[in-house]
This record gives structure tokens, C-alpha cells and sequence, in this order.
């Protein structure tokens, strides 16, 4: 949606919900308003429309609307300055932040900020002297303006990966691209959807580094789960150890690579759970492992279980622990938090203790 398309529909939601409130009546509609702020530097600040209301009490108040076309964390942030230095000097006047849709994390800046939000779907929140209307719940009209799902697509998931390995690393585009071997288109998208959601920061040079890394992972988790790799489940007569034990050797000796994961990962990085069931993401044909080590594949009951993954990007930043590889930190994280059986008190135990003293 361009903004001039998305400002006329957010002076129509406006105009309708306060009309629907009962307890402001409008005064009159400023589309191209006259106002004009000076900031400290010297910027001329306009806002994109005002709405001047009155309370039952007789009181005028002016609404000042900042309109985005991306209702990301980043735009939130510089709507937000901008209806500040707007509404600092003006007596009995409001900022409003609006866009087509609103993250969760937008929203929070504009409570955080004392400013108020609304969006073309009618959730908003608007705040003032003894007056609040808070909607929210409404469904976004623009659906693919909700989620970051090409951030979290298969390619762009290598280059969040090796942000979140690397949190204290000052990256430039390019590598970035060679560290996670995908594009320099691909990079370049990633980190301006990255900015957008506040998730890194950049310096003067343009190189960048992660900003929120725990709130990066938290959304990664969201749109994430082991199933996405193709599962194969196997019965072994061997304990669990020496299961492990035979599998990272076999896959040595013959050059596969492989990484334990899951159940099998968490015993070696952050021991937290008792376990009966090995996982292992192995890049190769499972079935000739599975001959050679001797299981039998089942459909129920097993006690093998191998991933074979959905992208190579699994396998980086691996950690050797005991003589066996294991998936990075997070990597495991992500496994263990779609995983029934306590994986989310697991995950939640490696964040606690290894995570965040990365971070």
C-alpha cells in the first residue's frame, strides 16, 4: 500500500471510530493541515492530517497523525519522535501514530512513548486527558503485512543464524553473504528487514550488528519447528549412549555430515532432561545409515529418529562435545522449543544459561 492510499484510509477509519465513541464529537478535519514544527536541527515537521475534537466537558483537543506505509518497530520508533516534537510546544494536542498493520513490538513503542496508534483494520489506542479507547483484536486487512515470513525463509534463516552465533561481531553486507553462502541480494534483504524490525543496529559505515538478539529468536521460534525437516524413525536394540556413540563414529569414518540435536544435544550442552530417543540431523540418505548401524525403521515406539535437513544452514557453527558434533546453541534452541516432551523447559534452561550470557 503507498502511503498517500494508506493515510486516506486511516483519516476514513479515524473519522468512524471517534463518530462511533460517543464521547468526542469532531470539530473538523484537517486533510492537508497548515501546522508546521520546527525540530531542534532545523527539520520542518508536518503532520499528515489533524483531527480537531471536542469532549463533552467542552474541551478541544487536536489529534496529530503520522502516517507510515510499514508499521515496523523502526518507523514506530521515528513516528514517534516526530509527533513528540509535533505535540511538545502545542497545548491540548495528541500524537497518532498509523499504518496498515502494527507488530506487536510498534505498539509497545508507541505505550512506551505515550503516543497513540491505529491501523487500517480499526485497532487503536488513543489516550488522553480522561479519555481511552483501546481496540484491538480486529483482523489485519492486509495479511501479508503481518508476519516477517520471508525473514524467516529457508535461505534467510542462514544469515539470522549466523547473526544470533556471532552477537558481538560488526557485520558489512557482503560478509554477511559469504559467512551464510547465500546472496548479496539475499543479504541485503535480510538486513533491511532486519532494521525495519529493530533486531540490529547500524553505525556510520552502514556496517551493522544485532540490536535484540532474544527478541529476534523469540519470532524465529514462532514461525519455526523441527518438523519442518523430513523425519526418519528407527528401532535399535543399543542403549541411547551407545547409539550416539556408533552413529557419530560411522558418519566420521565415511565424511557425512551430521550434528546431534534435540534430546541428544541437550545431554552434552546443557544436561537437563532424562532421554530415550536419539536425534540427529545427518546429510545423507538416512536408510544406508540406518543399514549399516544395524536399525530397523518403524512407525511407532522409536528410539532413533534422523533429521534430514530442510537447509545445510542447520550444520553451521557446530560444537564438538565428547568426540561428537553437536548443532549450535541456536539451533538447539529453536529444536527443543517445538518439542513435546519438556523440550520448552529445555530451551528455556539453555537460554537462561548459556544464551544469554552469549548476548
Amino acid at each position: 500500500m503507498k502511503e498517500v492510499e494508506c493515510i486516506q484510509s486511516l483519516q476514513q477509519m479515524a473519522k468512524k471510530l471517534l463518530q462511533d465513541t460517543g464521547i468526542l464529537e469532531i470539530v473538523s478535519m484537517e486533510a492537508e493541515p497548515e501546522l508546521r514544527s520546527l525540530t531542534g536541527q532545523g527539520v520542518l515537521l508536518v503532520p499528515d492530517f489533524v483531527i480537531n475534537v471536542r469532549t463533552k466537558d467542552k474541551e478541544q483537543y487536536s489529534l496529530f497523525f503520522e502516517v507510515k506505509s510499514i508499521g515496523q518497530p523502526r518507523y514506530a520508533r521515528m513516528a514517534a519522535n516526530q509527533l513528540q516534537a509535533m505535540t511538545s510546544r502545542r497545548q491540548n494536542s495528541y500524537g497518532v501514530f498509523g499504518a496498515p498493520y502494527l507488530s506487536e513490538e510498534s505498539i509497545q513503542i508507541c505505550r512506551e512513548n505515550d503516543i497513540g496508534f491505529i491501523d487500517i483494520g480499526g485497532n487503536c489506542l488513543l489516550k488522553f486527558n480522561n479519555i481511552c479507547i483501546n481496540i484491538q483484536g480486529r483482523p489485519n486487512p492486509y495479511p501479508t503485512t503481518r508476519p516477517l515470513r520471508s525473514l524467516f525463509a529457508q535461505k534467510s534463516t542462514r544469515a539470522l543464524r549466523v547473526l544470533l552465533c556471532n552477537p558481538k561481531r560488526n557485520w558489512a553486507v557482503q560478509d554477511l553473504a559469504r559467512e551464510a553462502e547465500i546472496s548479496l541480494g539475499q543479504a541485503s534483504n535480510v538486513k533491511r528487514k532486519l532494521l525495519e524490525n529493530e533486531f540490529i543496529e547500524e553505525d556510520q559505515s552502514r556496517k551493522f550488528r544485532i540490536f535484540n538478539p532474544e527478541a529476534l529468536l523469540r519470532r524465529w521460534a514462532e514461525n519455526y519447528t523441527y518438523r519442518k525437516n523430513k523425519i526418519n524413525n528407527y528401532y535399535s536394540l543399543d542403549e541411547v549412549s551407545d547409539i550416539e556413540e556408533k552413529l557419530s563414529n560411522y558418519c566420521e569414518s565415511n565424511k557425512i555430515p551430521y550434528a546431534l540435536t534435540l534430546t541428544s544435544g541437550a545431554s552434552l550442552v546443557a544436561p537437563f532432561l532424562r532421554y530415550r530417543r536419539v536425534f540427529a540431523y545427518v546429510m545423507d540418505s538416512s536408510e544406508g545409515v540406518a543399514r549399516a548401524l544395524g536399525w530397523k525403521e518403524v512407525s511407532s515406539g522409536p528410539n532413533v529418529s534422523i533429521l534430514e535437513p530442510y537447509d545445510e544452514g542447520v550444520f553451521y557453527g557446530l560444537q564438538n562435545i565428547d568426540g561428537k558434533r553437536v548443532v549450535c546453541d541456536i539451533q538447539l534452541y529453536l529444536d527443543l522449543l517445538s518439542y513435546r516432551e519438556r523440550g520448552e523447559e529445555a530451551a528455556r534452561f539453555l537460554l537462561e544459561n548459556r544464551l544469554r550470557a552469549q548476548w
